[in-house]
């Protein structure tokens, strides 16, 4: 979850040959999930297993109110691609399936059927989590998310004299940050948490903060794919969020090199900082994980954006993304279609769907979700509700993400802890893209 990369659902050559062979015409009114009696029947092949029983229950609440079969198969962890394969290669095919990023729709495009007019794209919220084509297709519906931003302790902000309503954009942000470490021994505690470079924390940096260049870059750039290269054109925004969070920390910057993220966490949890750049996945070790001294008000806790000052970021909501995408297979019969699509809009509009959705996936953005407890979750759903943008995940878009990430890392070790140039971090992030993509 914390490090959720690019997934790479490619199958590959031998997968899209072996489904070419099966000569699958997509009916499945008969056999395993099928049904004879004209309504159609659902057979969705789940990603997570987590949630098997979860679905399982709300697939049994379906049938029973409708007479509509609908059958769960939920593939083992790691295993979803393989097991997708294999199911779409046989005369009873899953109805509804997950594709992950815009690779996964390219492999599976032939099979995935175009939701744009559908009920259920009628009650989504915003339409930027779904994968979509060149014409406007939706190839597959977002169906939850996960939001990152900067964790905000309102609190301790209160105590300092601010307000969140006084943080609009990184100018304002700034404002305040400087002025709490100001007056930092006064107060009792400082602006942010330690942006510590140990590996078990650098993804914060290298990951989610270098997704702000890559975001506006790419949107400017119109990117709808992975570049071969980038220009780094919002560098200088890396540049003045990074130093504002290694100047108005809980520690000098020369600490940051073994500074982990289990202690940046502990310096949040335990209210020696206002600011943690984090995401969702932190309110249950926040709220609840008293083990660790931590026992935070889910009333003192919020999430705002990254801001870094980029002309019109005050409109800017959190960095949001998914790779758990609905796609409704256009091979099936159509009454399975038909039956799959009600199904579905059943789910995201009625109180026994939404609510599981809730329970199991936090915020889901659909007209009639139901807010989770999460308030990092209320807040990205805020920010949509507004009107703000959302700050899509384009770090998705990393070539060998793991050997680019880790050069950048040494970059800003080298410009943070030993007074290297911010020219070294220019280069690791642009000209090692290059040489990633090339290796790739």
């Amino acid at each position: 979850m914390k490090k959720r990369l690019l997934s790479g659902l490619l199958v590959g050559t031998l997968a899209v040959s072996m489904l070419a062979g099966c000569g699958n015409s997509g009916g499945s009114s008969d056999g395993d999930g099928g049904s004879s009696d004209g309504k159609g029947s659902v057979y969705y092949l789940n990603f997570k297993p987590e949630a098997d029983q979860a679905w399982q229950d709300l697939a049994a609440k379906y049938t029973e109110e409708t007479g509509v079969e609908v059958k769960v198969v939920t593939a083992a962890s790691g295993e979803y691609e393989s097991t997708l394969t294999t199911e779409m290669g046989k005369s009873s095919a899953p109805t509804l399936f997950q594709v992950g990023n815009d690779q996964a729709v390219e492999t599976w495009k032939d099979y995935c059927l175009d939701l744009a007019d559908t009920d259920v794209a009628k009650e989504l919220s915003t339409d930027e989590f779904n994968l979509t084509g060149d014409n406007g297709e939706i190839y597959a519906i977002g169906y939850c998310y996960e939001a990152f931003g900067i964790i905000t302790n309102t609190a301790l902000l209160k105590e300092a004299g601010y307000e969140v309503s006084d943080i609009t954009d990184f100018d304002s942000l700034k404002k305040v940050a400087e002025d709490i470490t100001a007056r930092k021994d006064e107060l009792g505690f400082s602006a942010f948490t330690s942006a510590g470079l140990e590996s078990s924390s650098s993804w914060r940096f290298s990951g989610h903060l270098a997704n702000m260049p890559m975001f506006y870059e790419f949107r400017d750039d119109g990117v709808t794919e992975q570049p071969a290269e980038v220009t780094g054109a919002y560098l200088d925004n890396f540049k003045n969020i990074w130093d504002l969070y290694i100047n108005n920390a809980t520690c000098a910057p020369a600490e940051l090199a073994t500074k982990t993220g289990d202690e940046s966490e502990a310096e949040f949890g335990q209210s020696q900082a206002v600011f943690y750049q984090n995401g969702s996945w932190e309110y249950a070790n926040l709220v609840t994980d008293e083990s660790k001294g931590f026992n935070m008000n889910p009333d003192d806790l919020t999430m705002i954006p990254i801001y870094c000052g980029v002309e019109g970021e005050e409109e800017a909501g959190l960095c949001c993304g998914t790779e758990n995408c609905w796609a409704v297979n256009s091979k099936a019969s159509e009454e399975d279609i038909q039956a799959t699509l009600d199904f579905v809009k059943w789910v995201v509009t009625s109180d026994e769907g939404t609510t599981m959705m809730a329970e199991q996936f936090g915020p889901i953005p659909f007209q009639s979700a139901k807010e989770p407890e999460n308030v990092f979750f209320k807040a990205a759903n805020e920010y949509i509700e507004n009107g703000n943008y959302v700050v899509t995940w384009a770090f998705n878009y990393t070539p060998n993400v793991d050997d680019w990430r880790a050069t950048v890392v040494s970059a800003l070790l080298q410009y943070t802890a030993n007074g290297g140039s911010w020219d070294d971090v220019v280069t690791a992030y642009v000209d090692g893209w290059a040489t990633q993509y090339a290796a790739q």
